[in-house]
């Protein structure tokens, strides 16, 4: 067929099996502005995007959401070398103080952190909001609203490695339980290196559990 336009709505092998290909070496296939690729199948040879979904799961009445390595078909090791979690519409029981803690061994380190927190609040003018943090990587400013949803992300840096300090950085957005709106970044580091970084923890302070929100950790190549 001379050079042109192909208009059919289905293209199959005579056979009903096998392979068809689109163009040749050399060649570009053009999908046109407004077009739309749906896969519905199996769909494969394209370049990986970088991050891969390791594990997702949804919070329901619960002092602490977990993620360790080995656990609950969680990878968090050398694997990869950043490791990235998402928090959707966290929702506490009552109102409470949130943290972000990394793991060691499976235990959560409660101390030996440095971390800071910058960003603005406040419920009609916003204000400067700067803090420092030696309990966690990321610990709310003061109690968080019950009644609003806890979102952000944290990415987390060399996790399963030999004598290294664990790091973690990400944004939040939240609503503190005294009436001001927080969005704030943070950037942490536990100041001892360990061998044994396998994991963190979103907690409580042993006060109302989470009652609800999404959280999706992902590999980063």
């Amino acid at each position: 067929m001379a050079d042109g336009t192909l208009k059919v709505g289905t293209i199959t092998t005579s056979s009903g099996s096998g392979t068809i290909t689109l163009g040749q070496s050399g060649e570009t296939v053009n999908i046109p502005s407004g077009a739309t690729i749906t896969n519905s199948g199996t769909a494969t040879g394209f370049s990986d995007p970088g991050f891969t979904l390791i594990k997702e799961t949804n919070a329901s009445d619960v002092a602490a959401v977990t993620f360790q390595n080995g656990t609950d078909s969680v990878v968090f090791d050398s694997t990869y070398k950043v490791y990235f979690l998402s928090i959707t519409n966290l929702i506490l029981a009552g109102d409470e103080e949130l943290f972000i803690r990394a793991l060691s061994g499976g235990s959560a380190l409660t101390s030996g952190y440095w971390t800071a927190q910058a960003g603005s609040y406040g419920s009609s003018t916003p204000n400067s909001y700067n803090d420092r943090y030696q309990d966690s990587f990321m610990g709310s400013p003061g109690d968080v609203e019950s009644d609003h949803p806890f979102s952000g992300y944290c990415y987390f840096f060399n996790a399963g490695g030999s004598s290294i300090f664990p790091q973690a950085m990400g944004q939040i957005q939240m609503e503190r339980s005294n009436g001001n709106y927080y969005g704030f970044s943070f950037s942490g580091s536990y100041n001892t290196a360990i061998s044994n970084f396998d994991g963190f923890t979103v907690t409580n302070n042993g006060g109302p559990n989470i009652s609800s929100g999404n959280f999706k950790l992902y590999g980063i190549k």
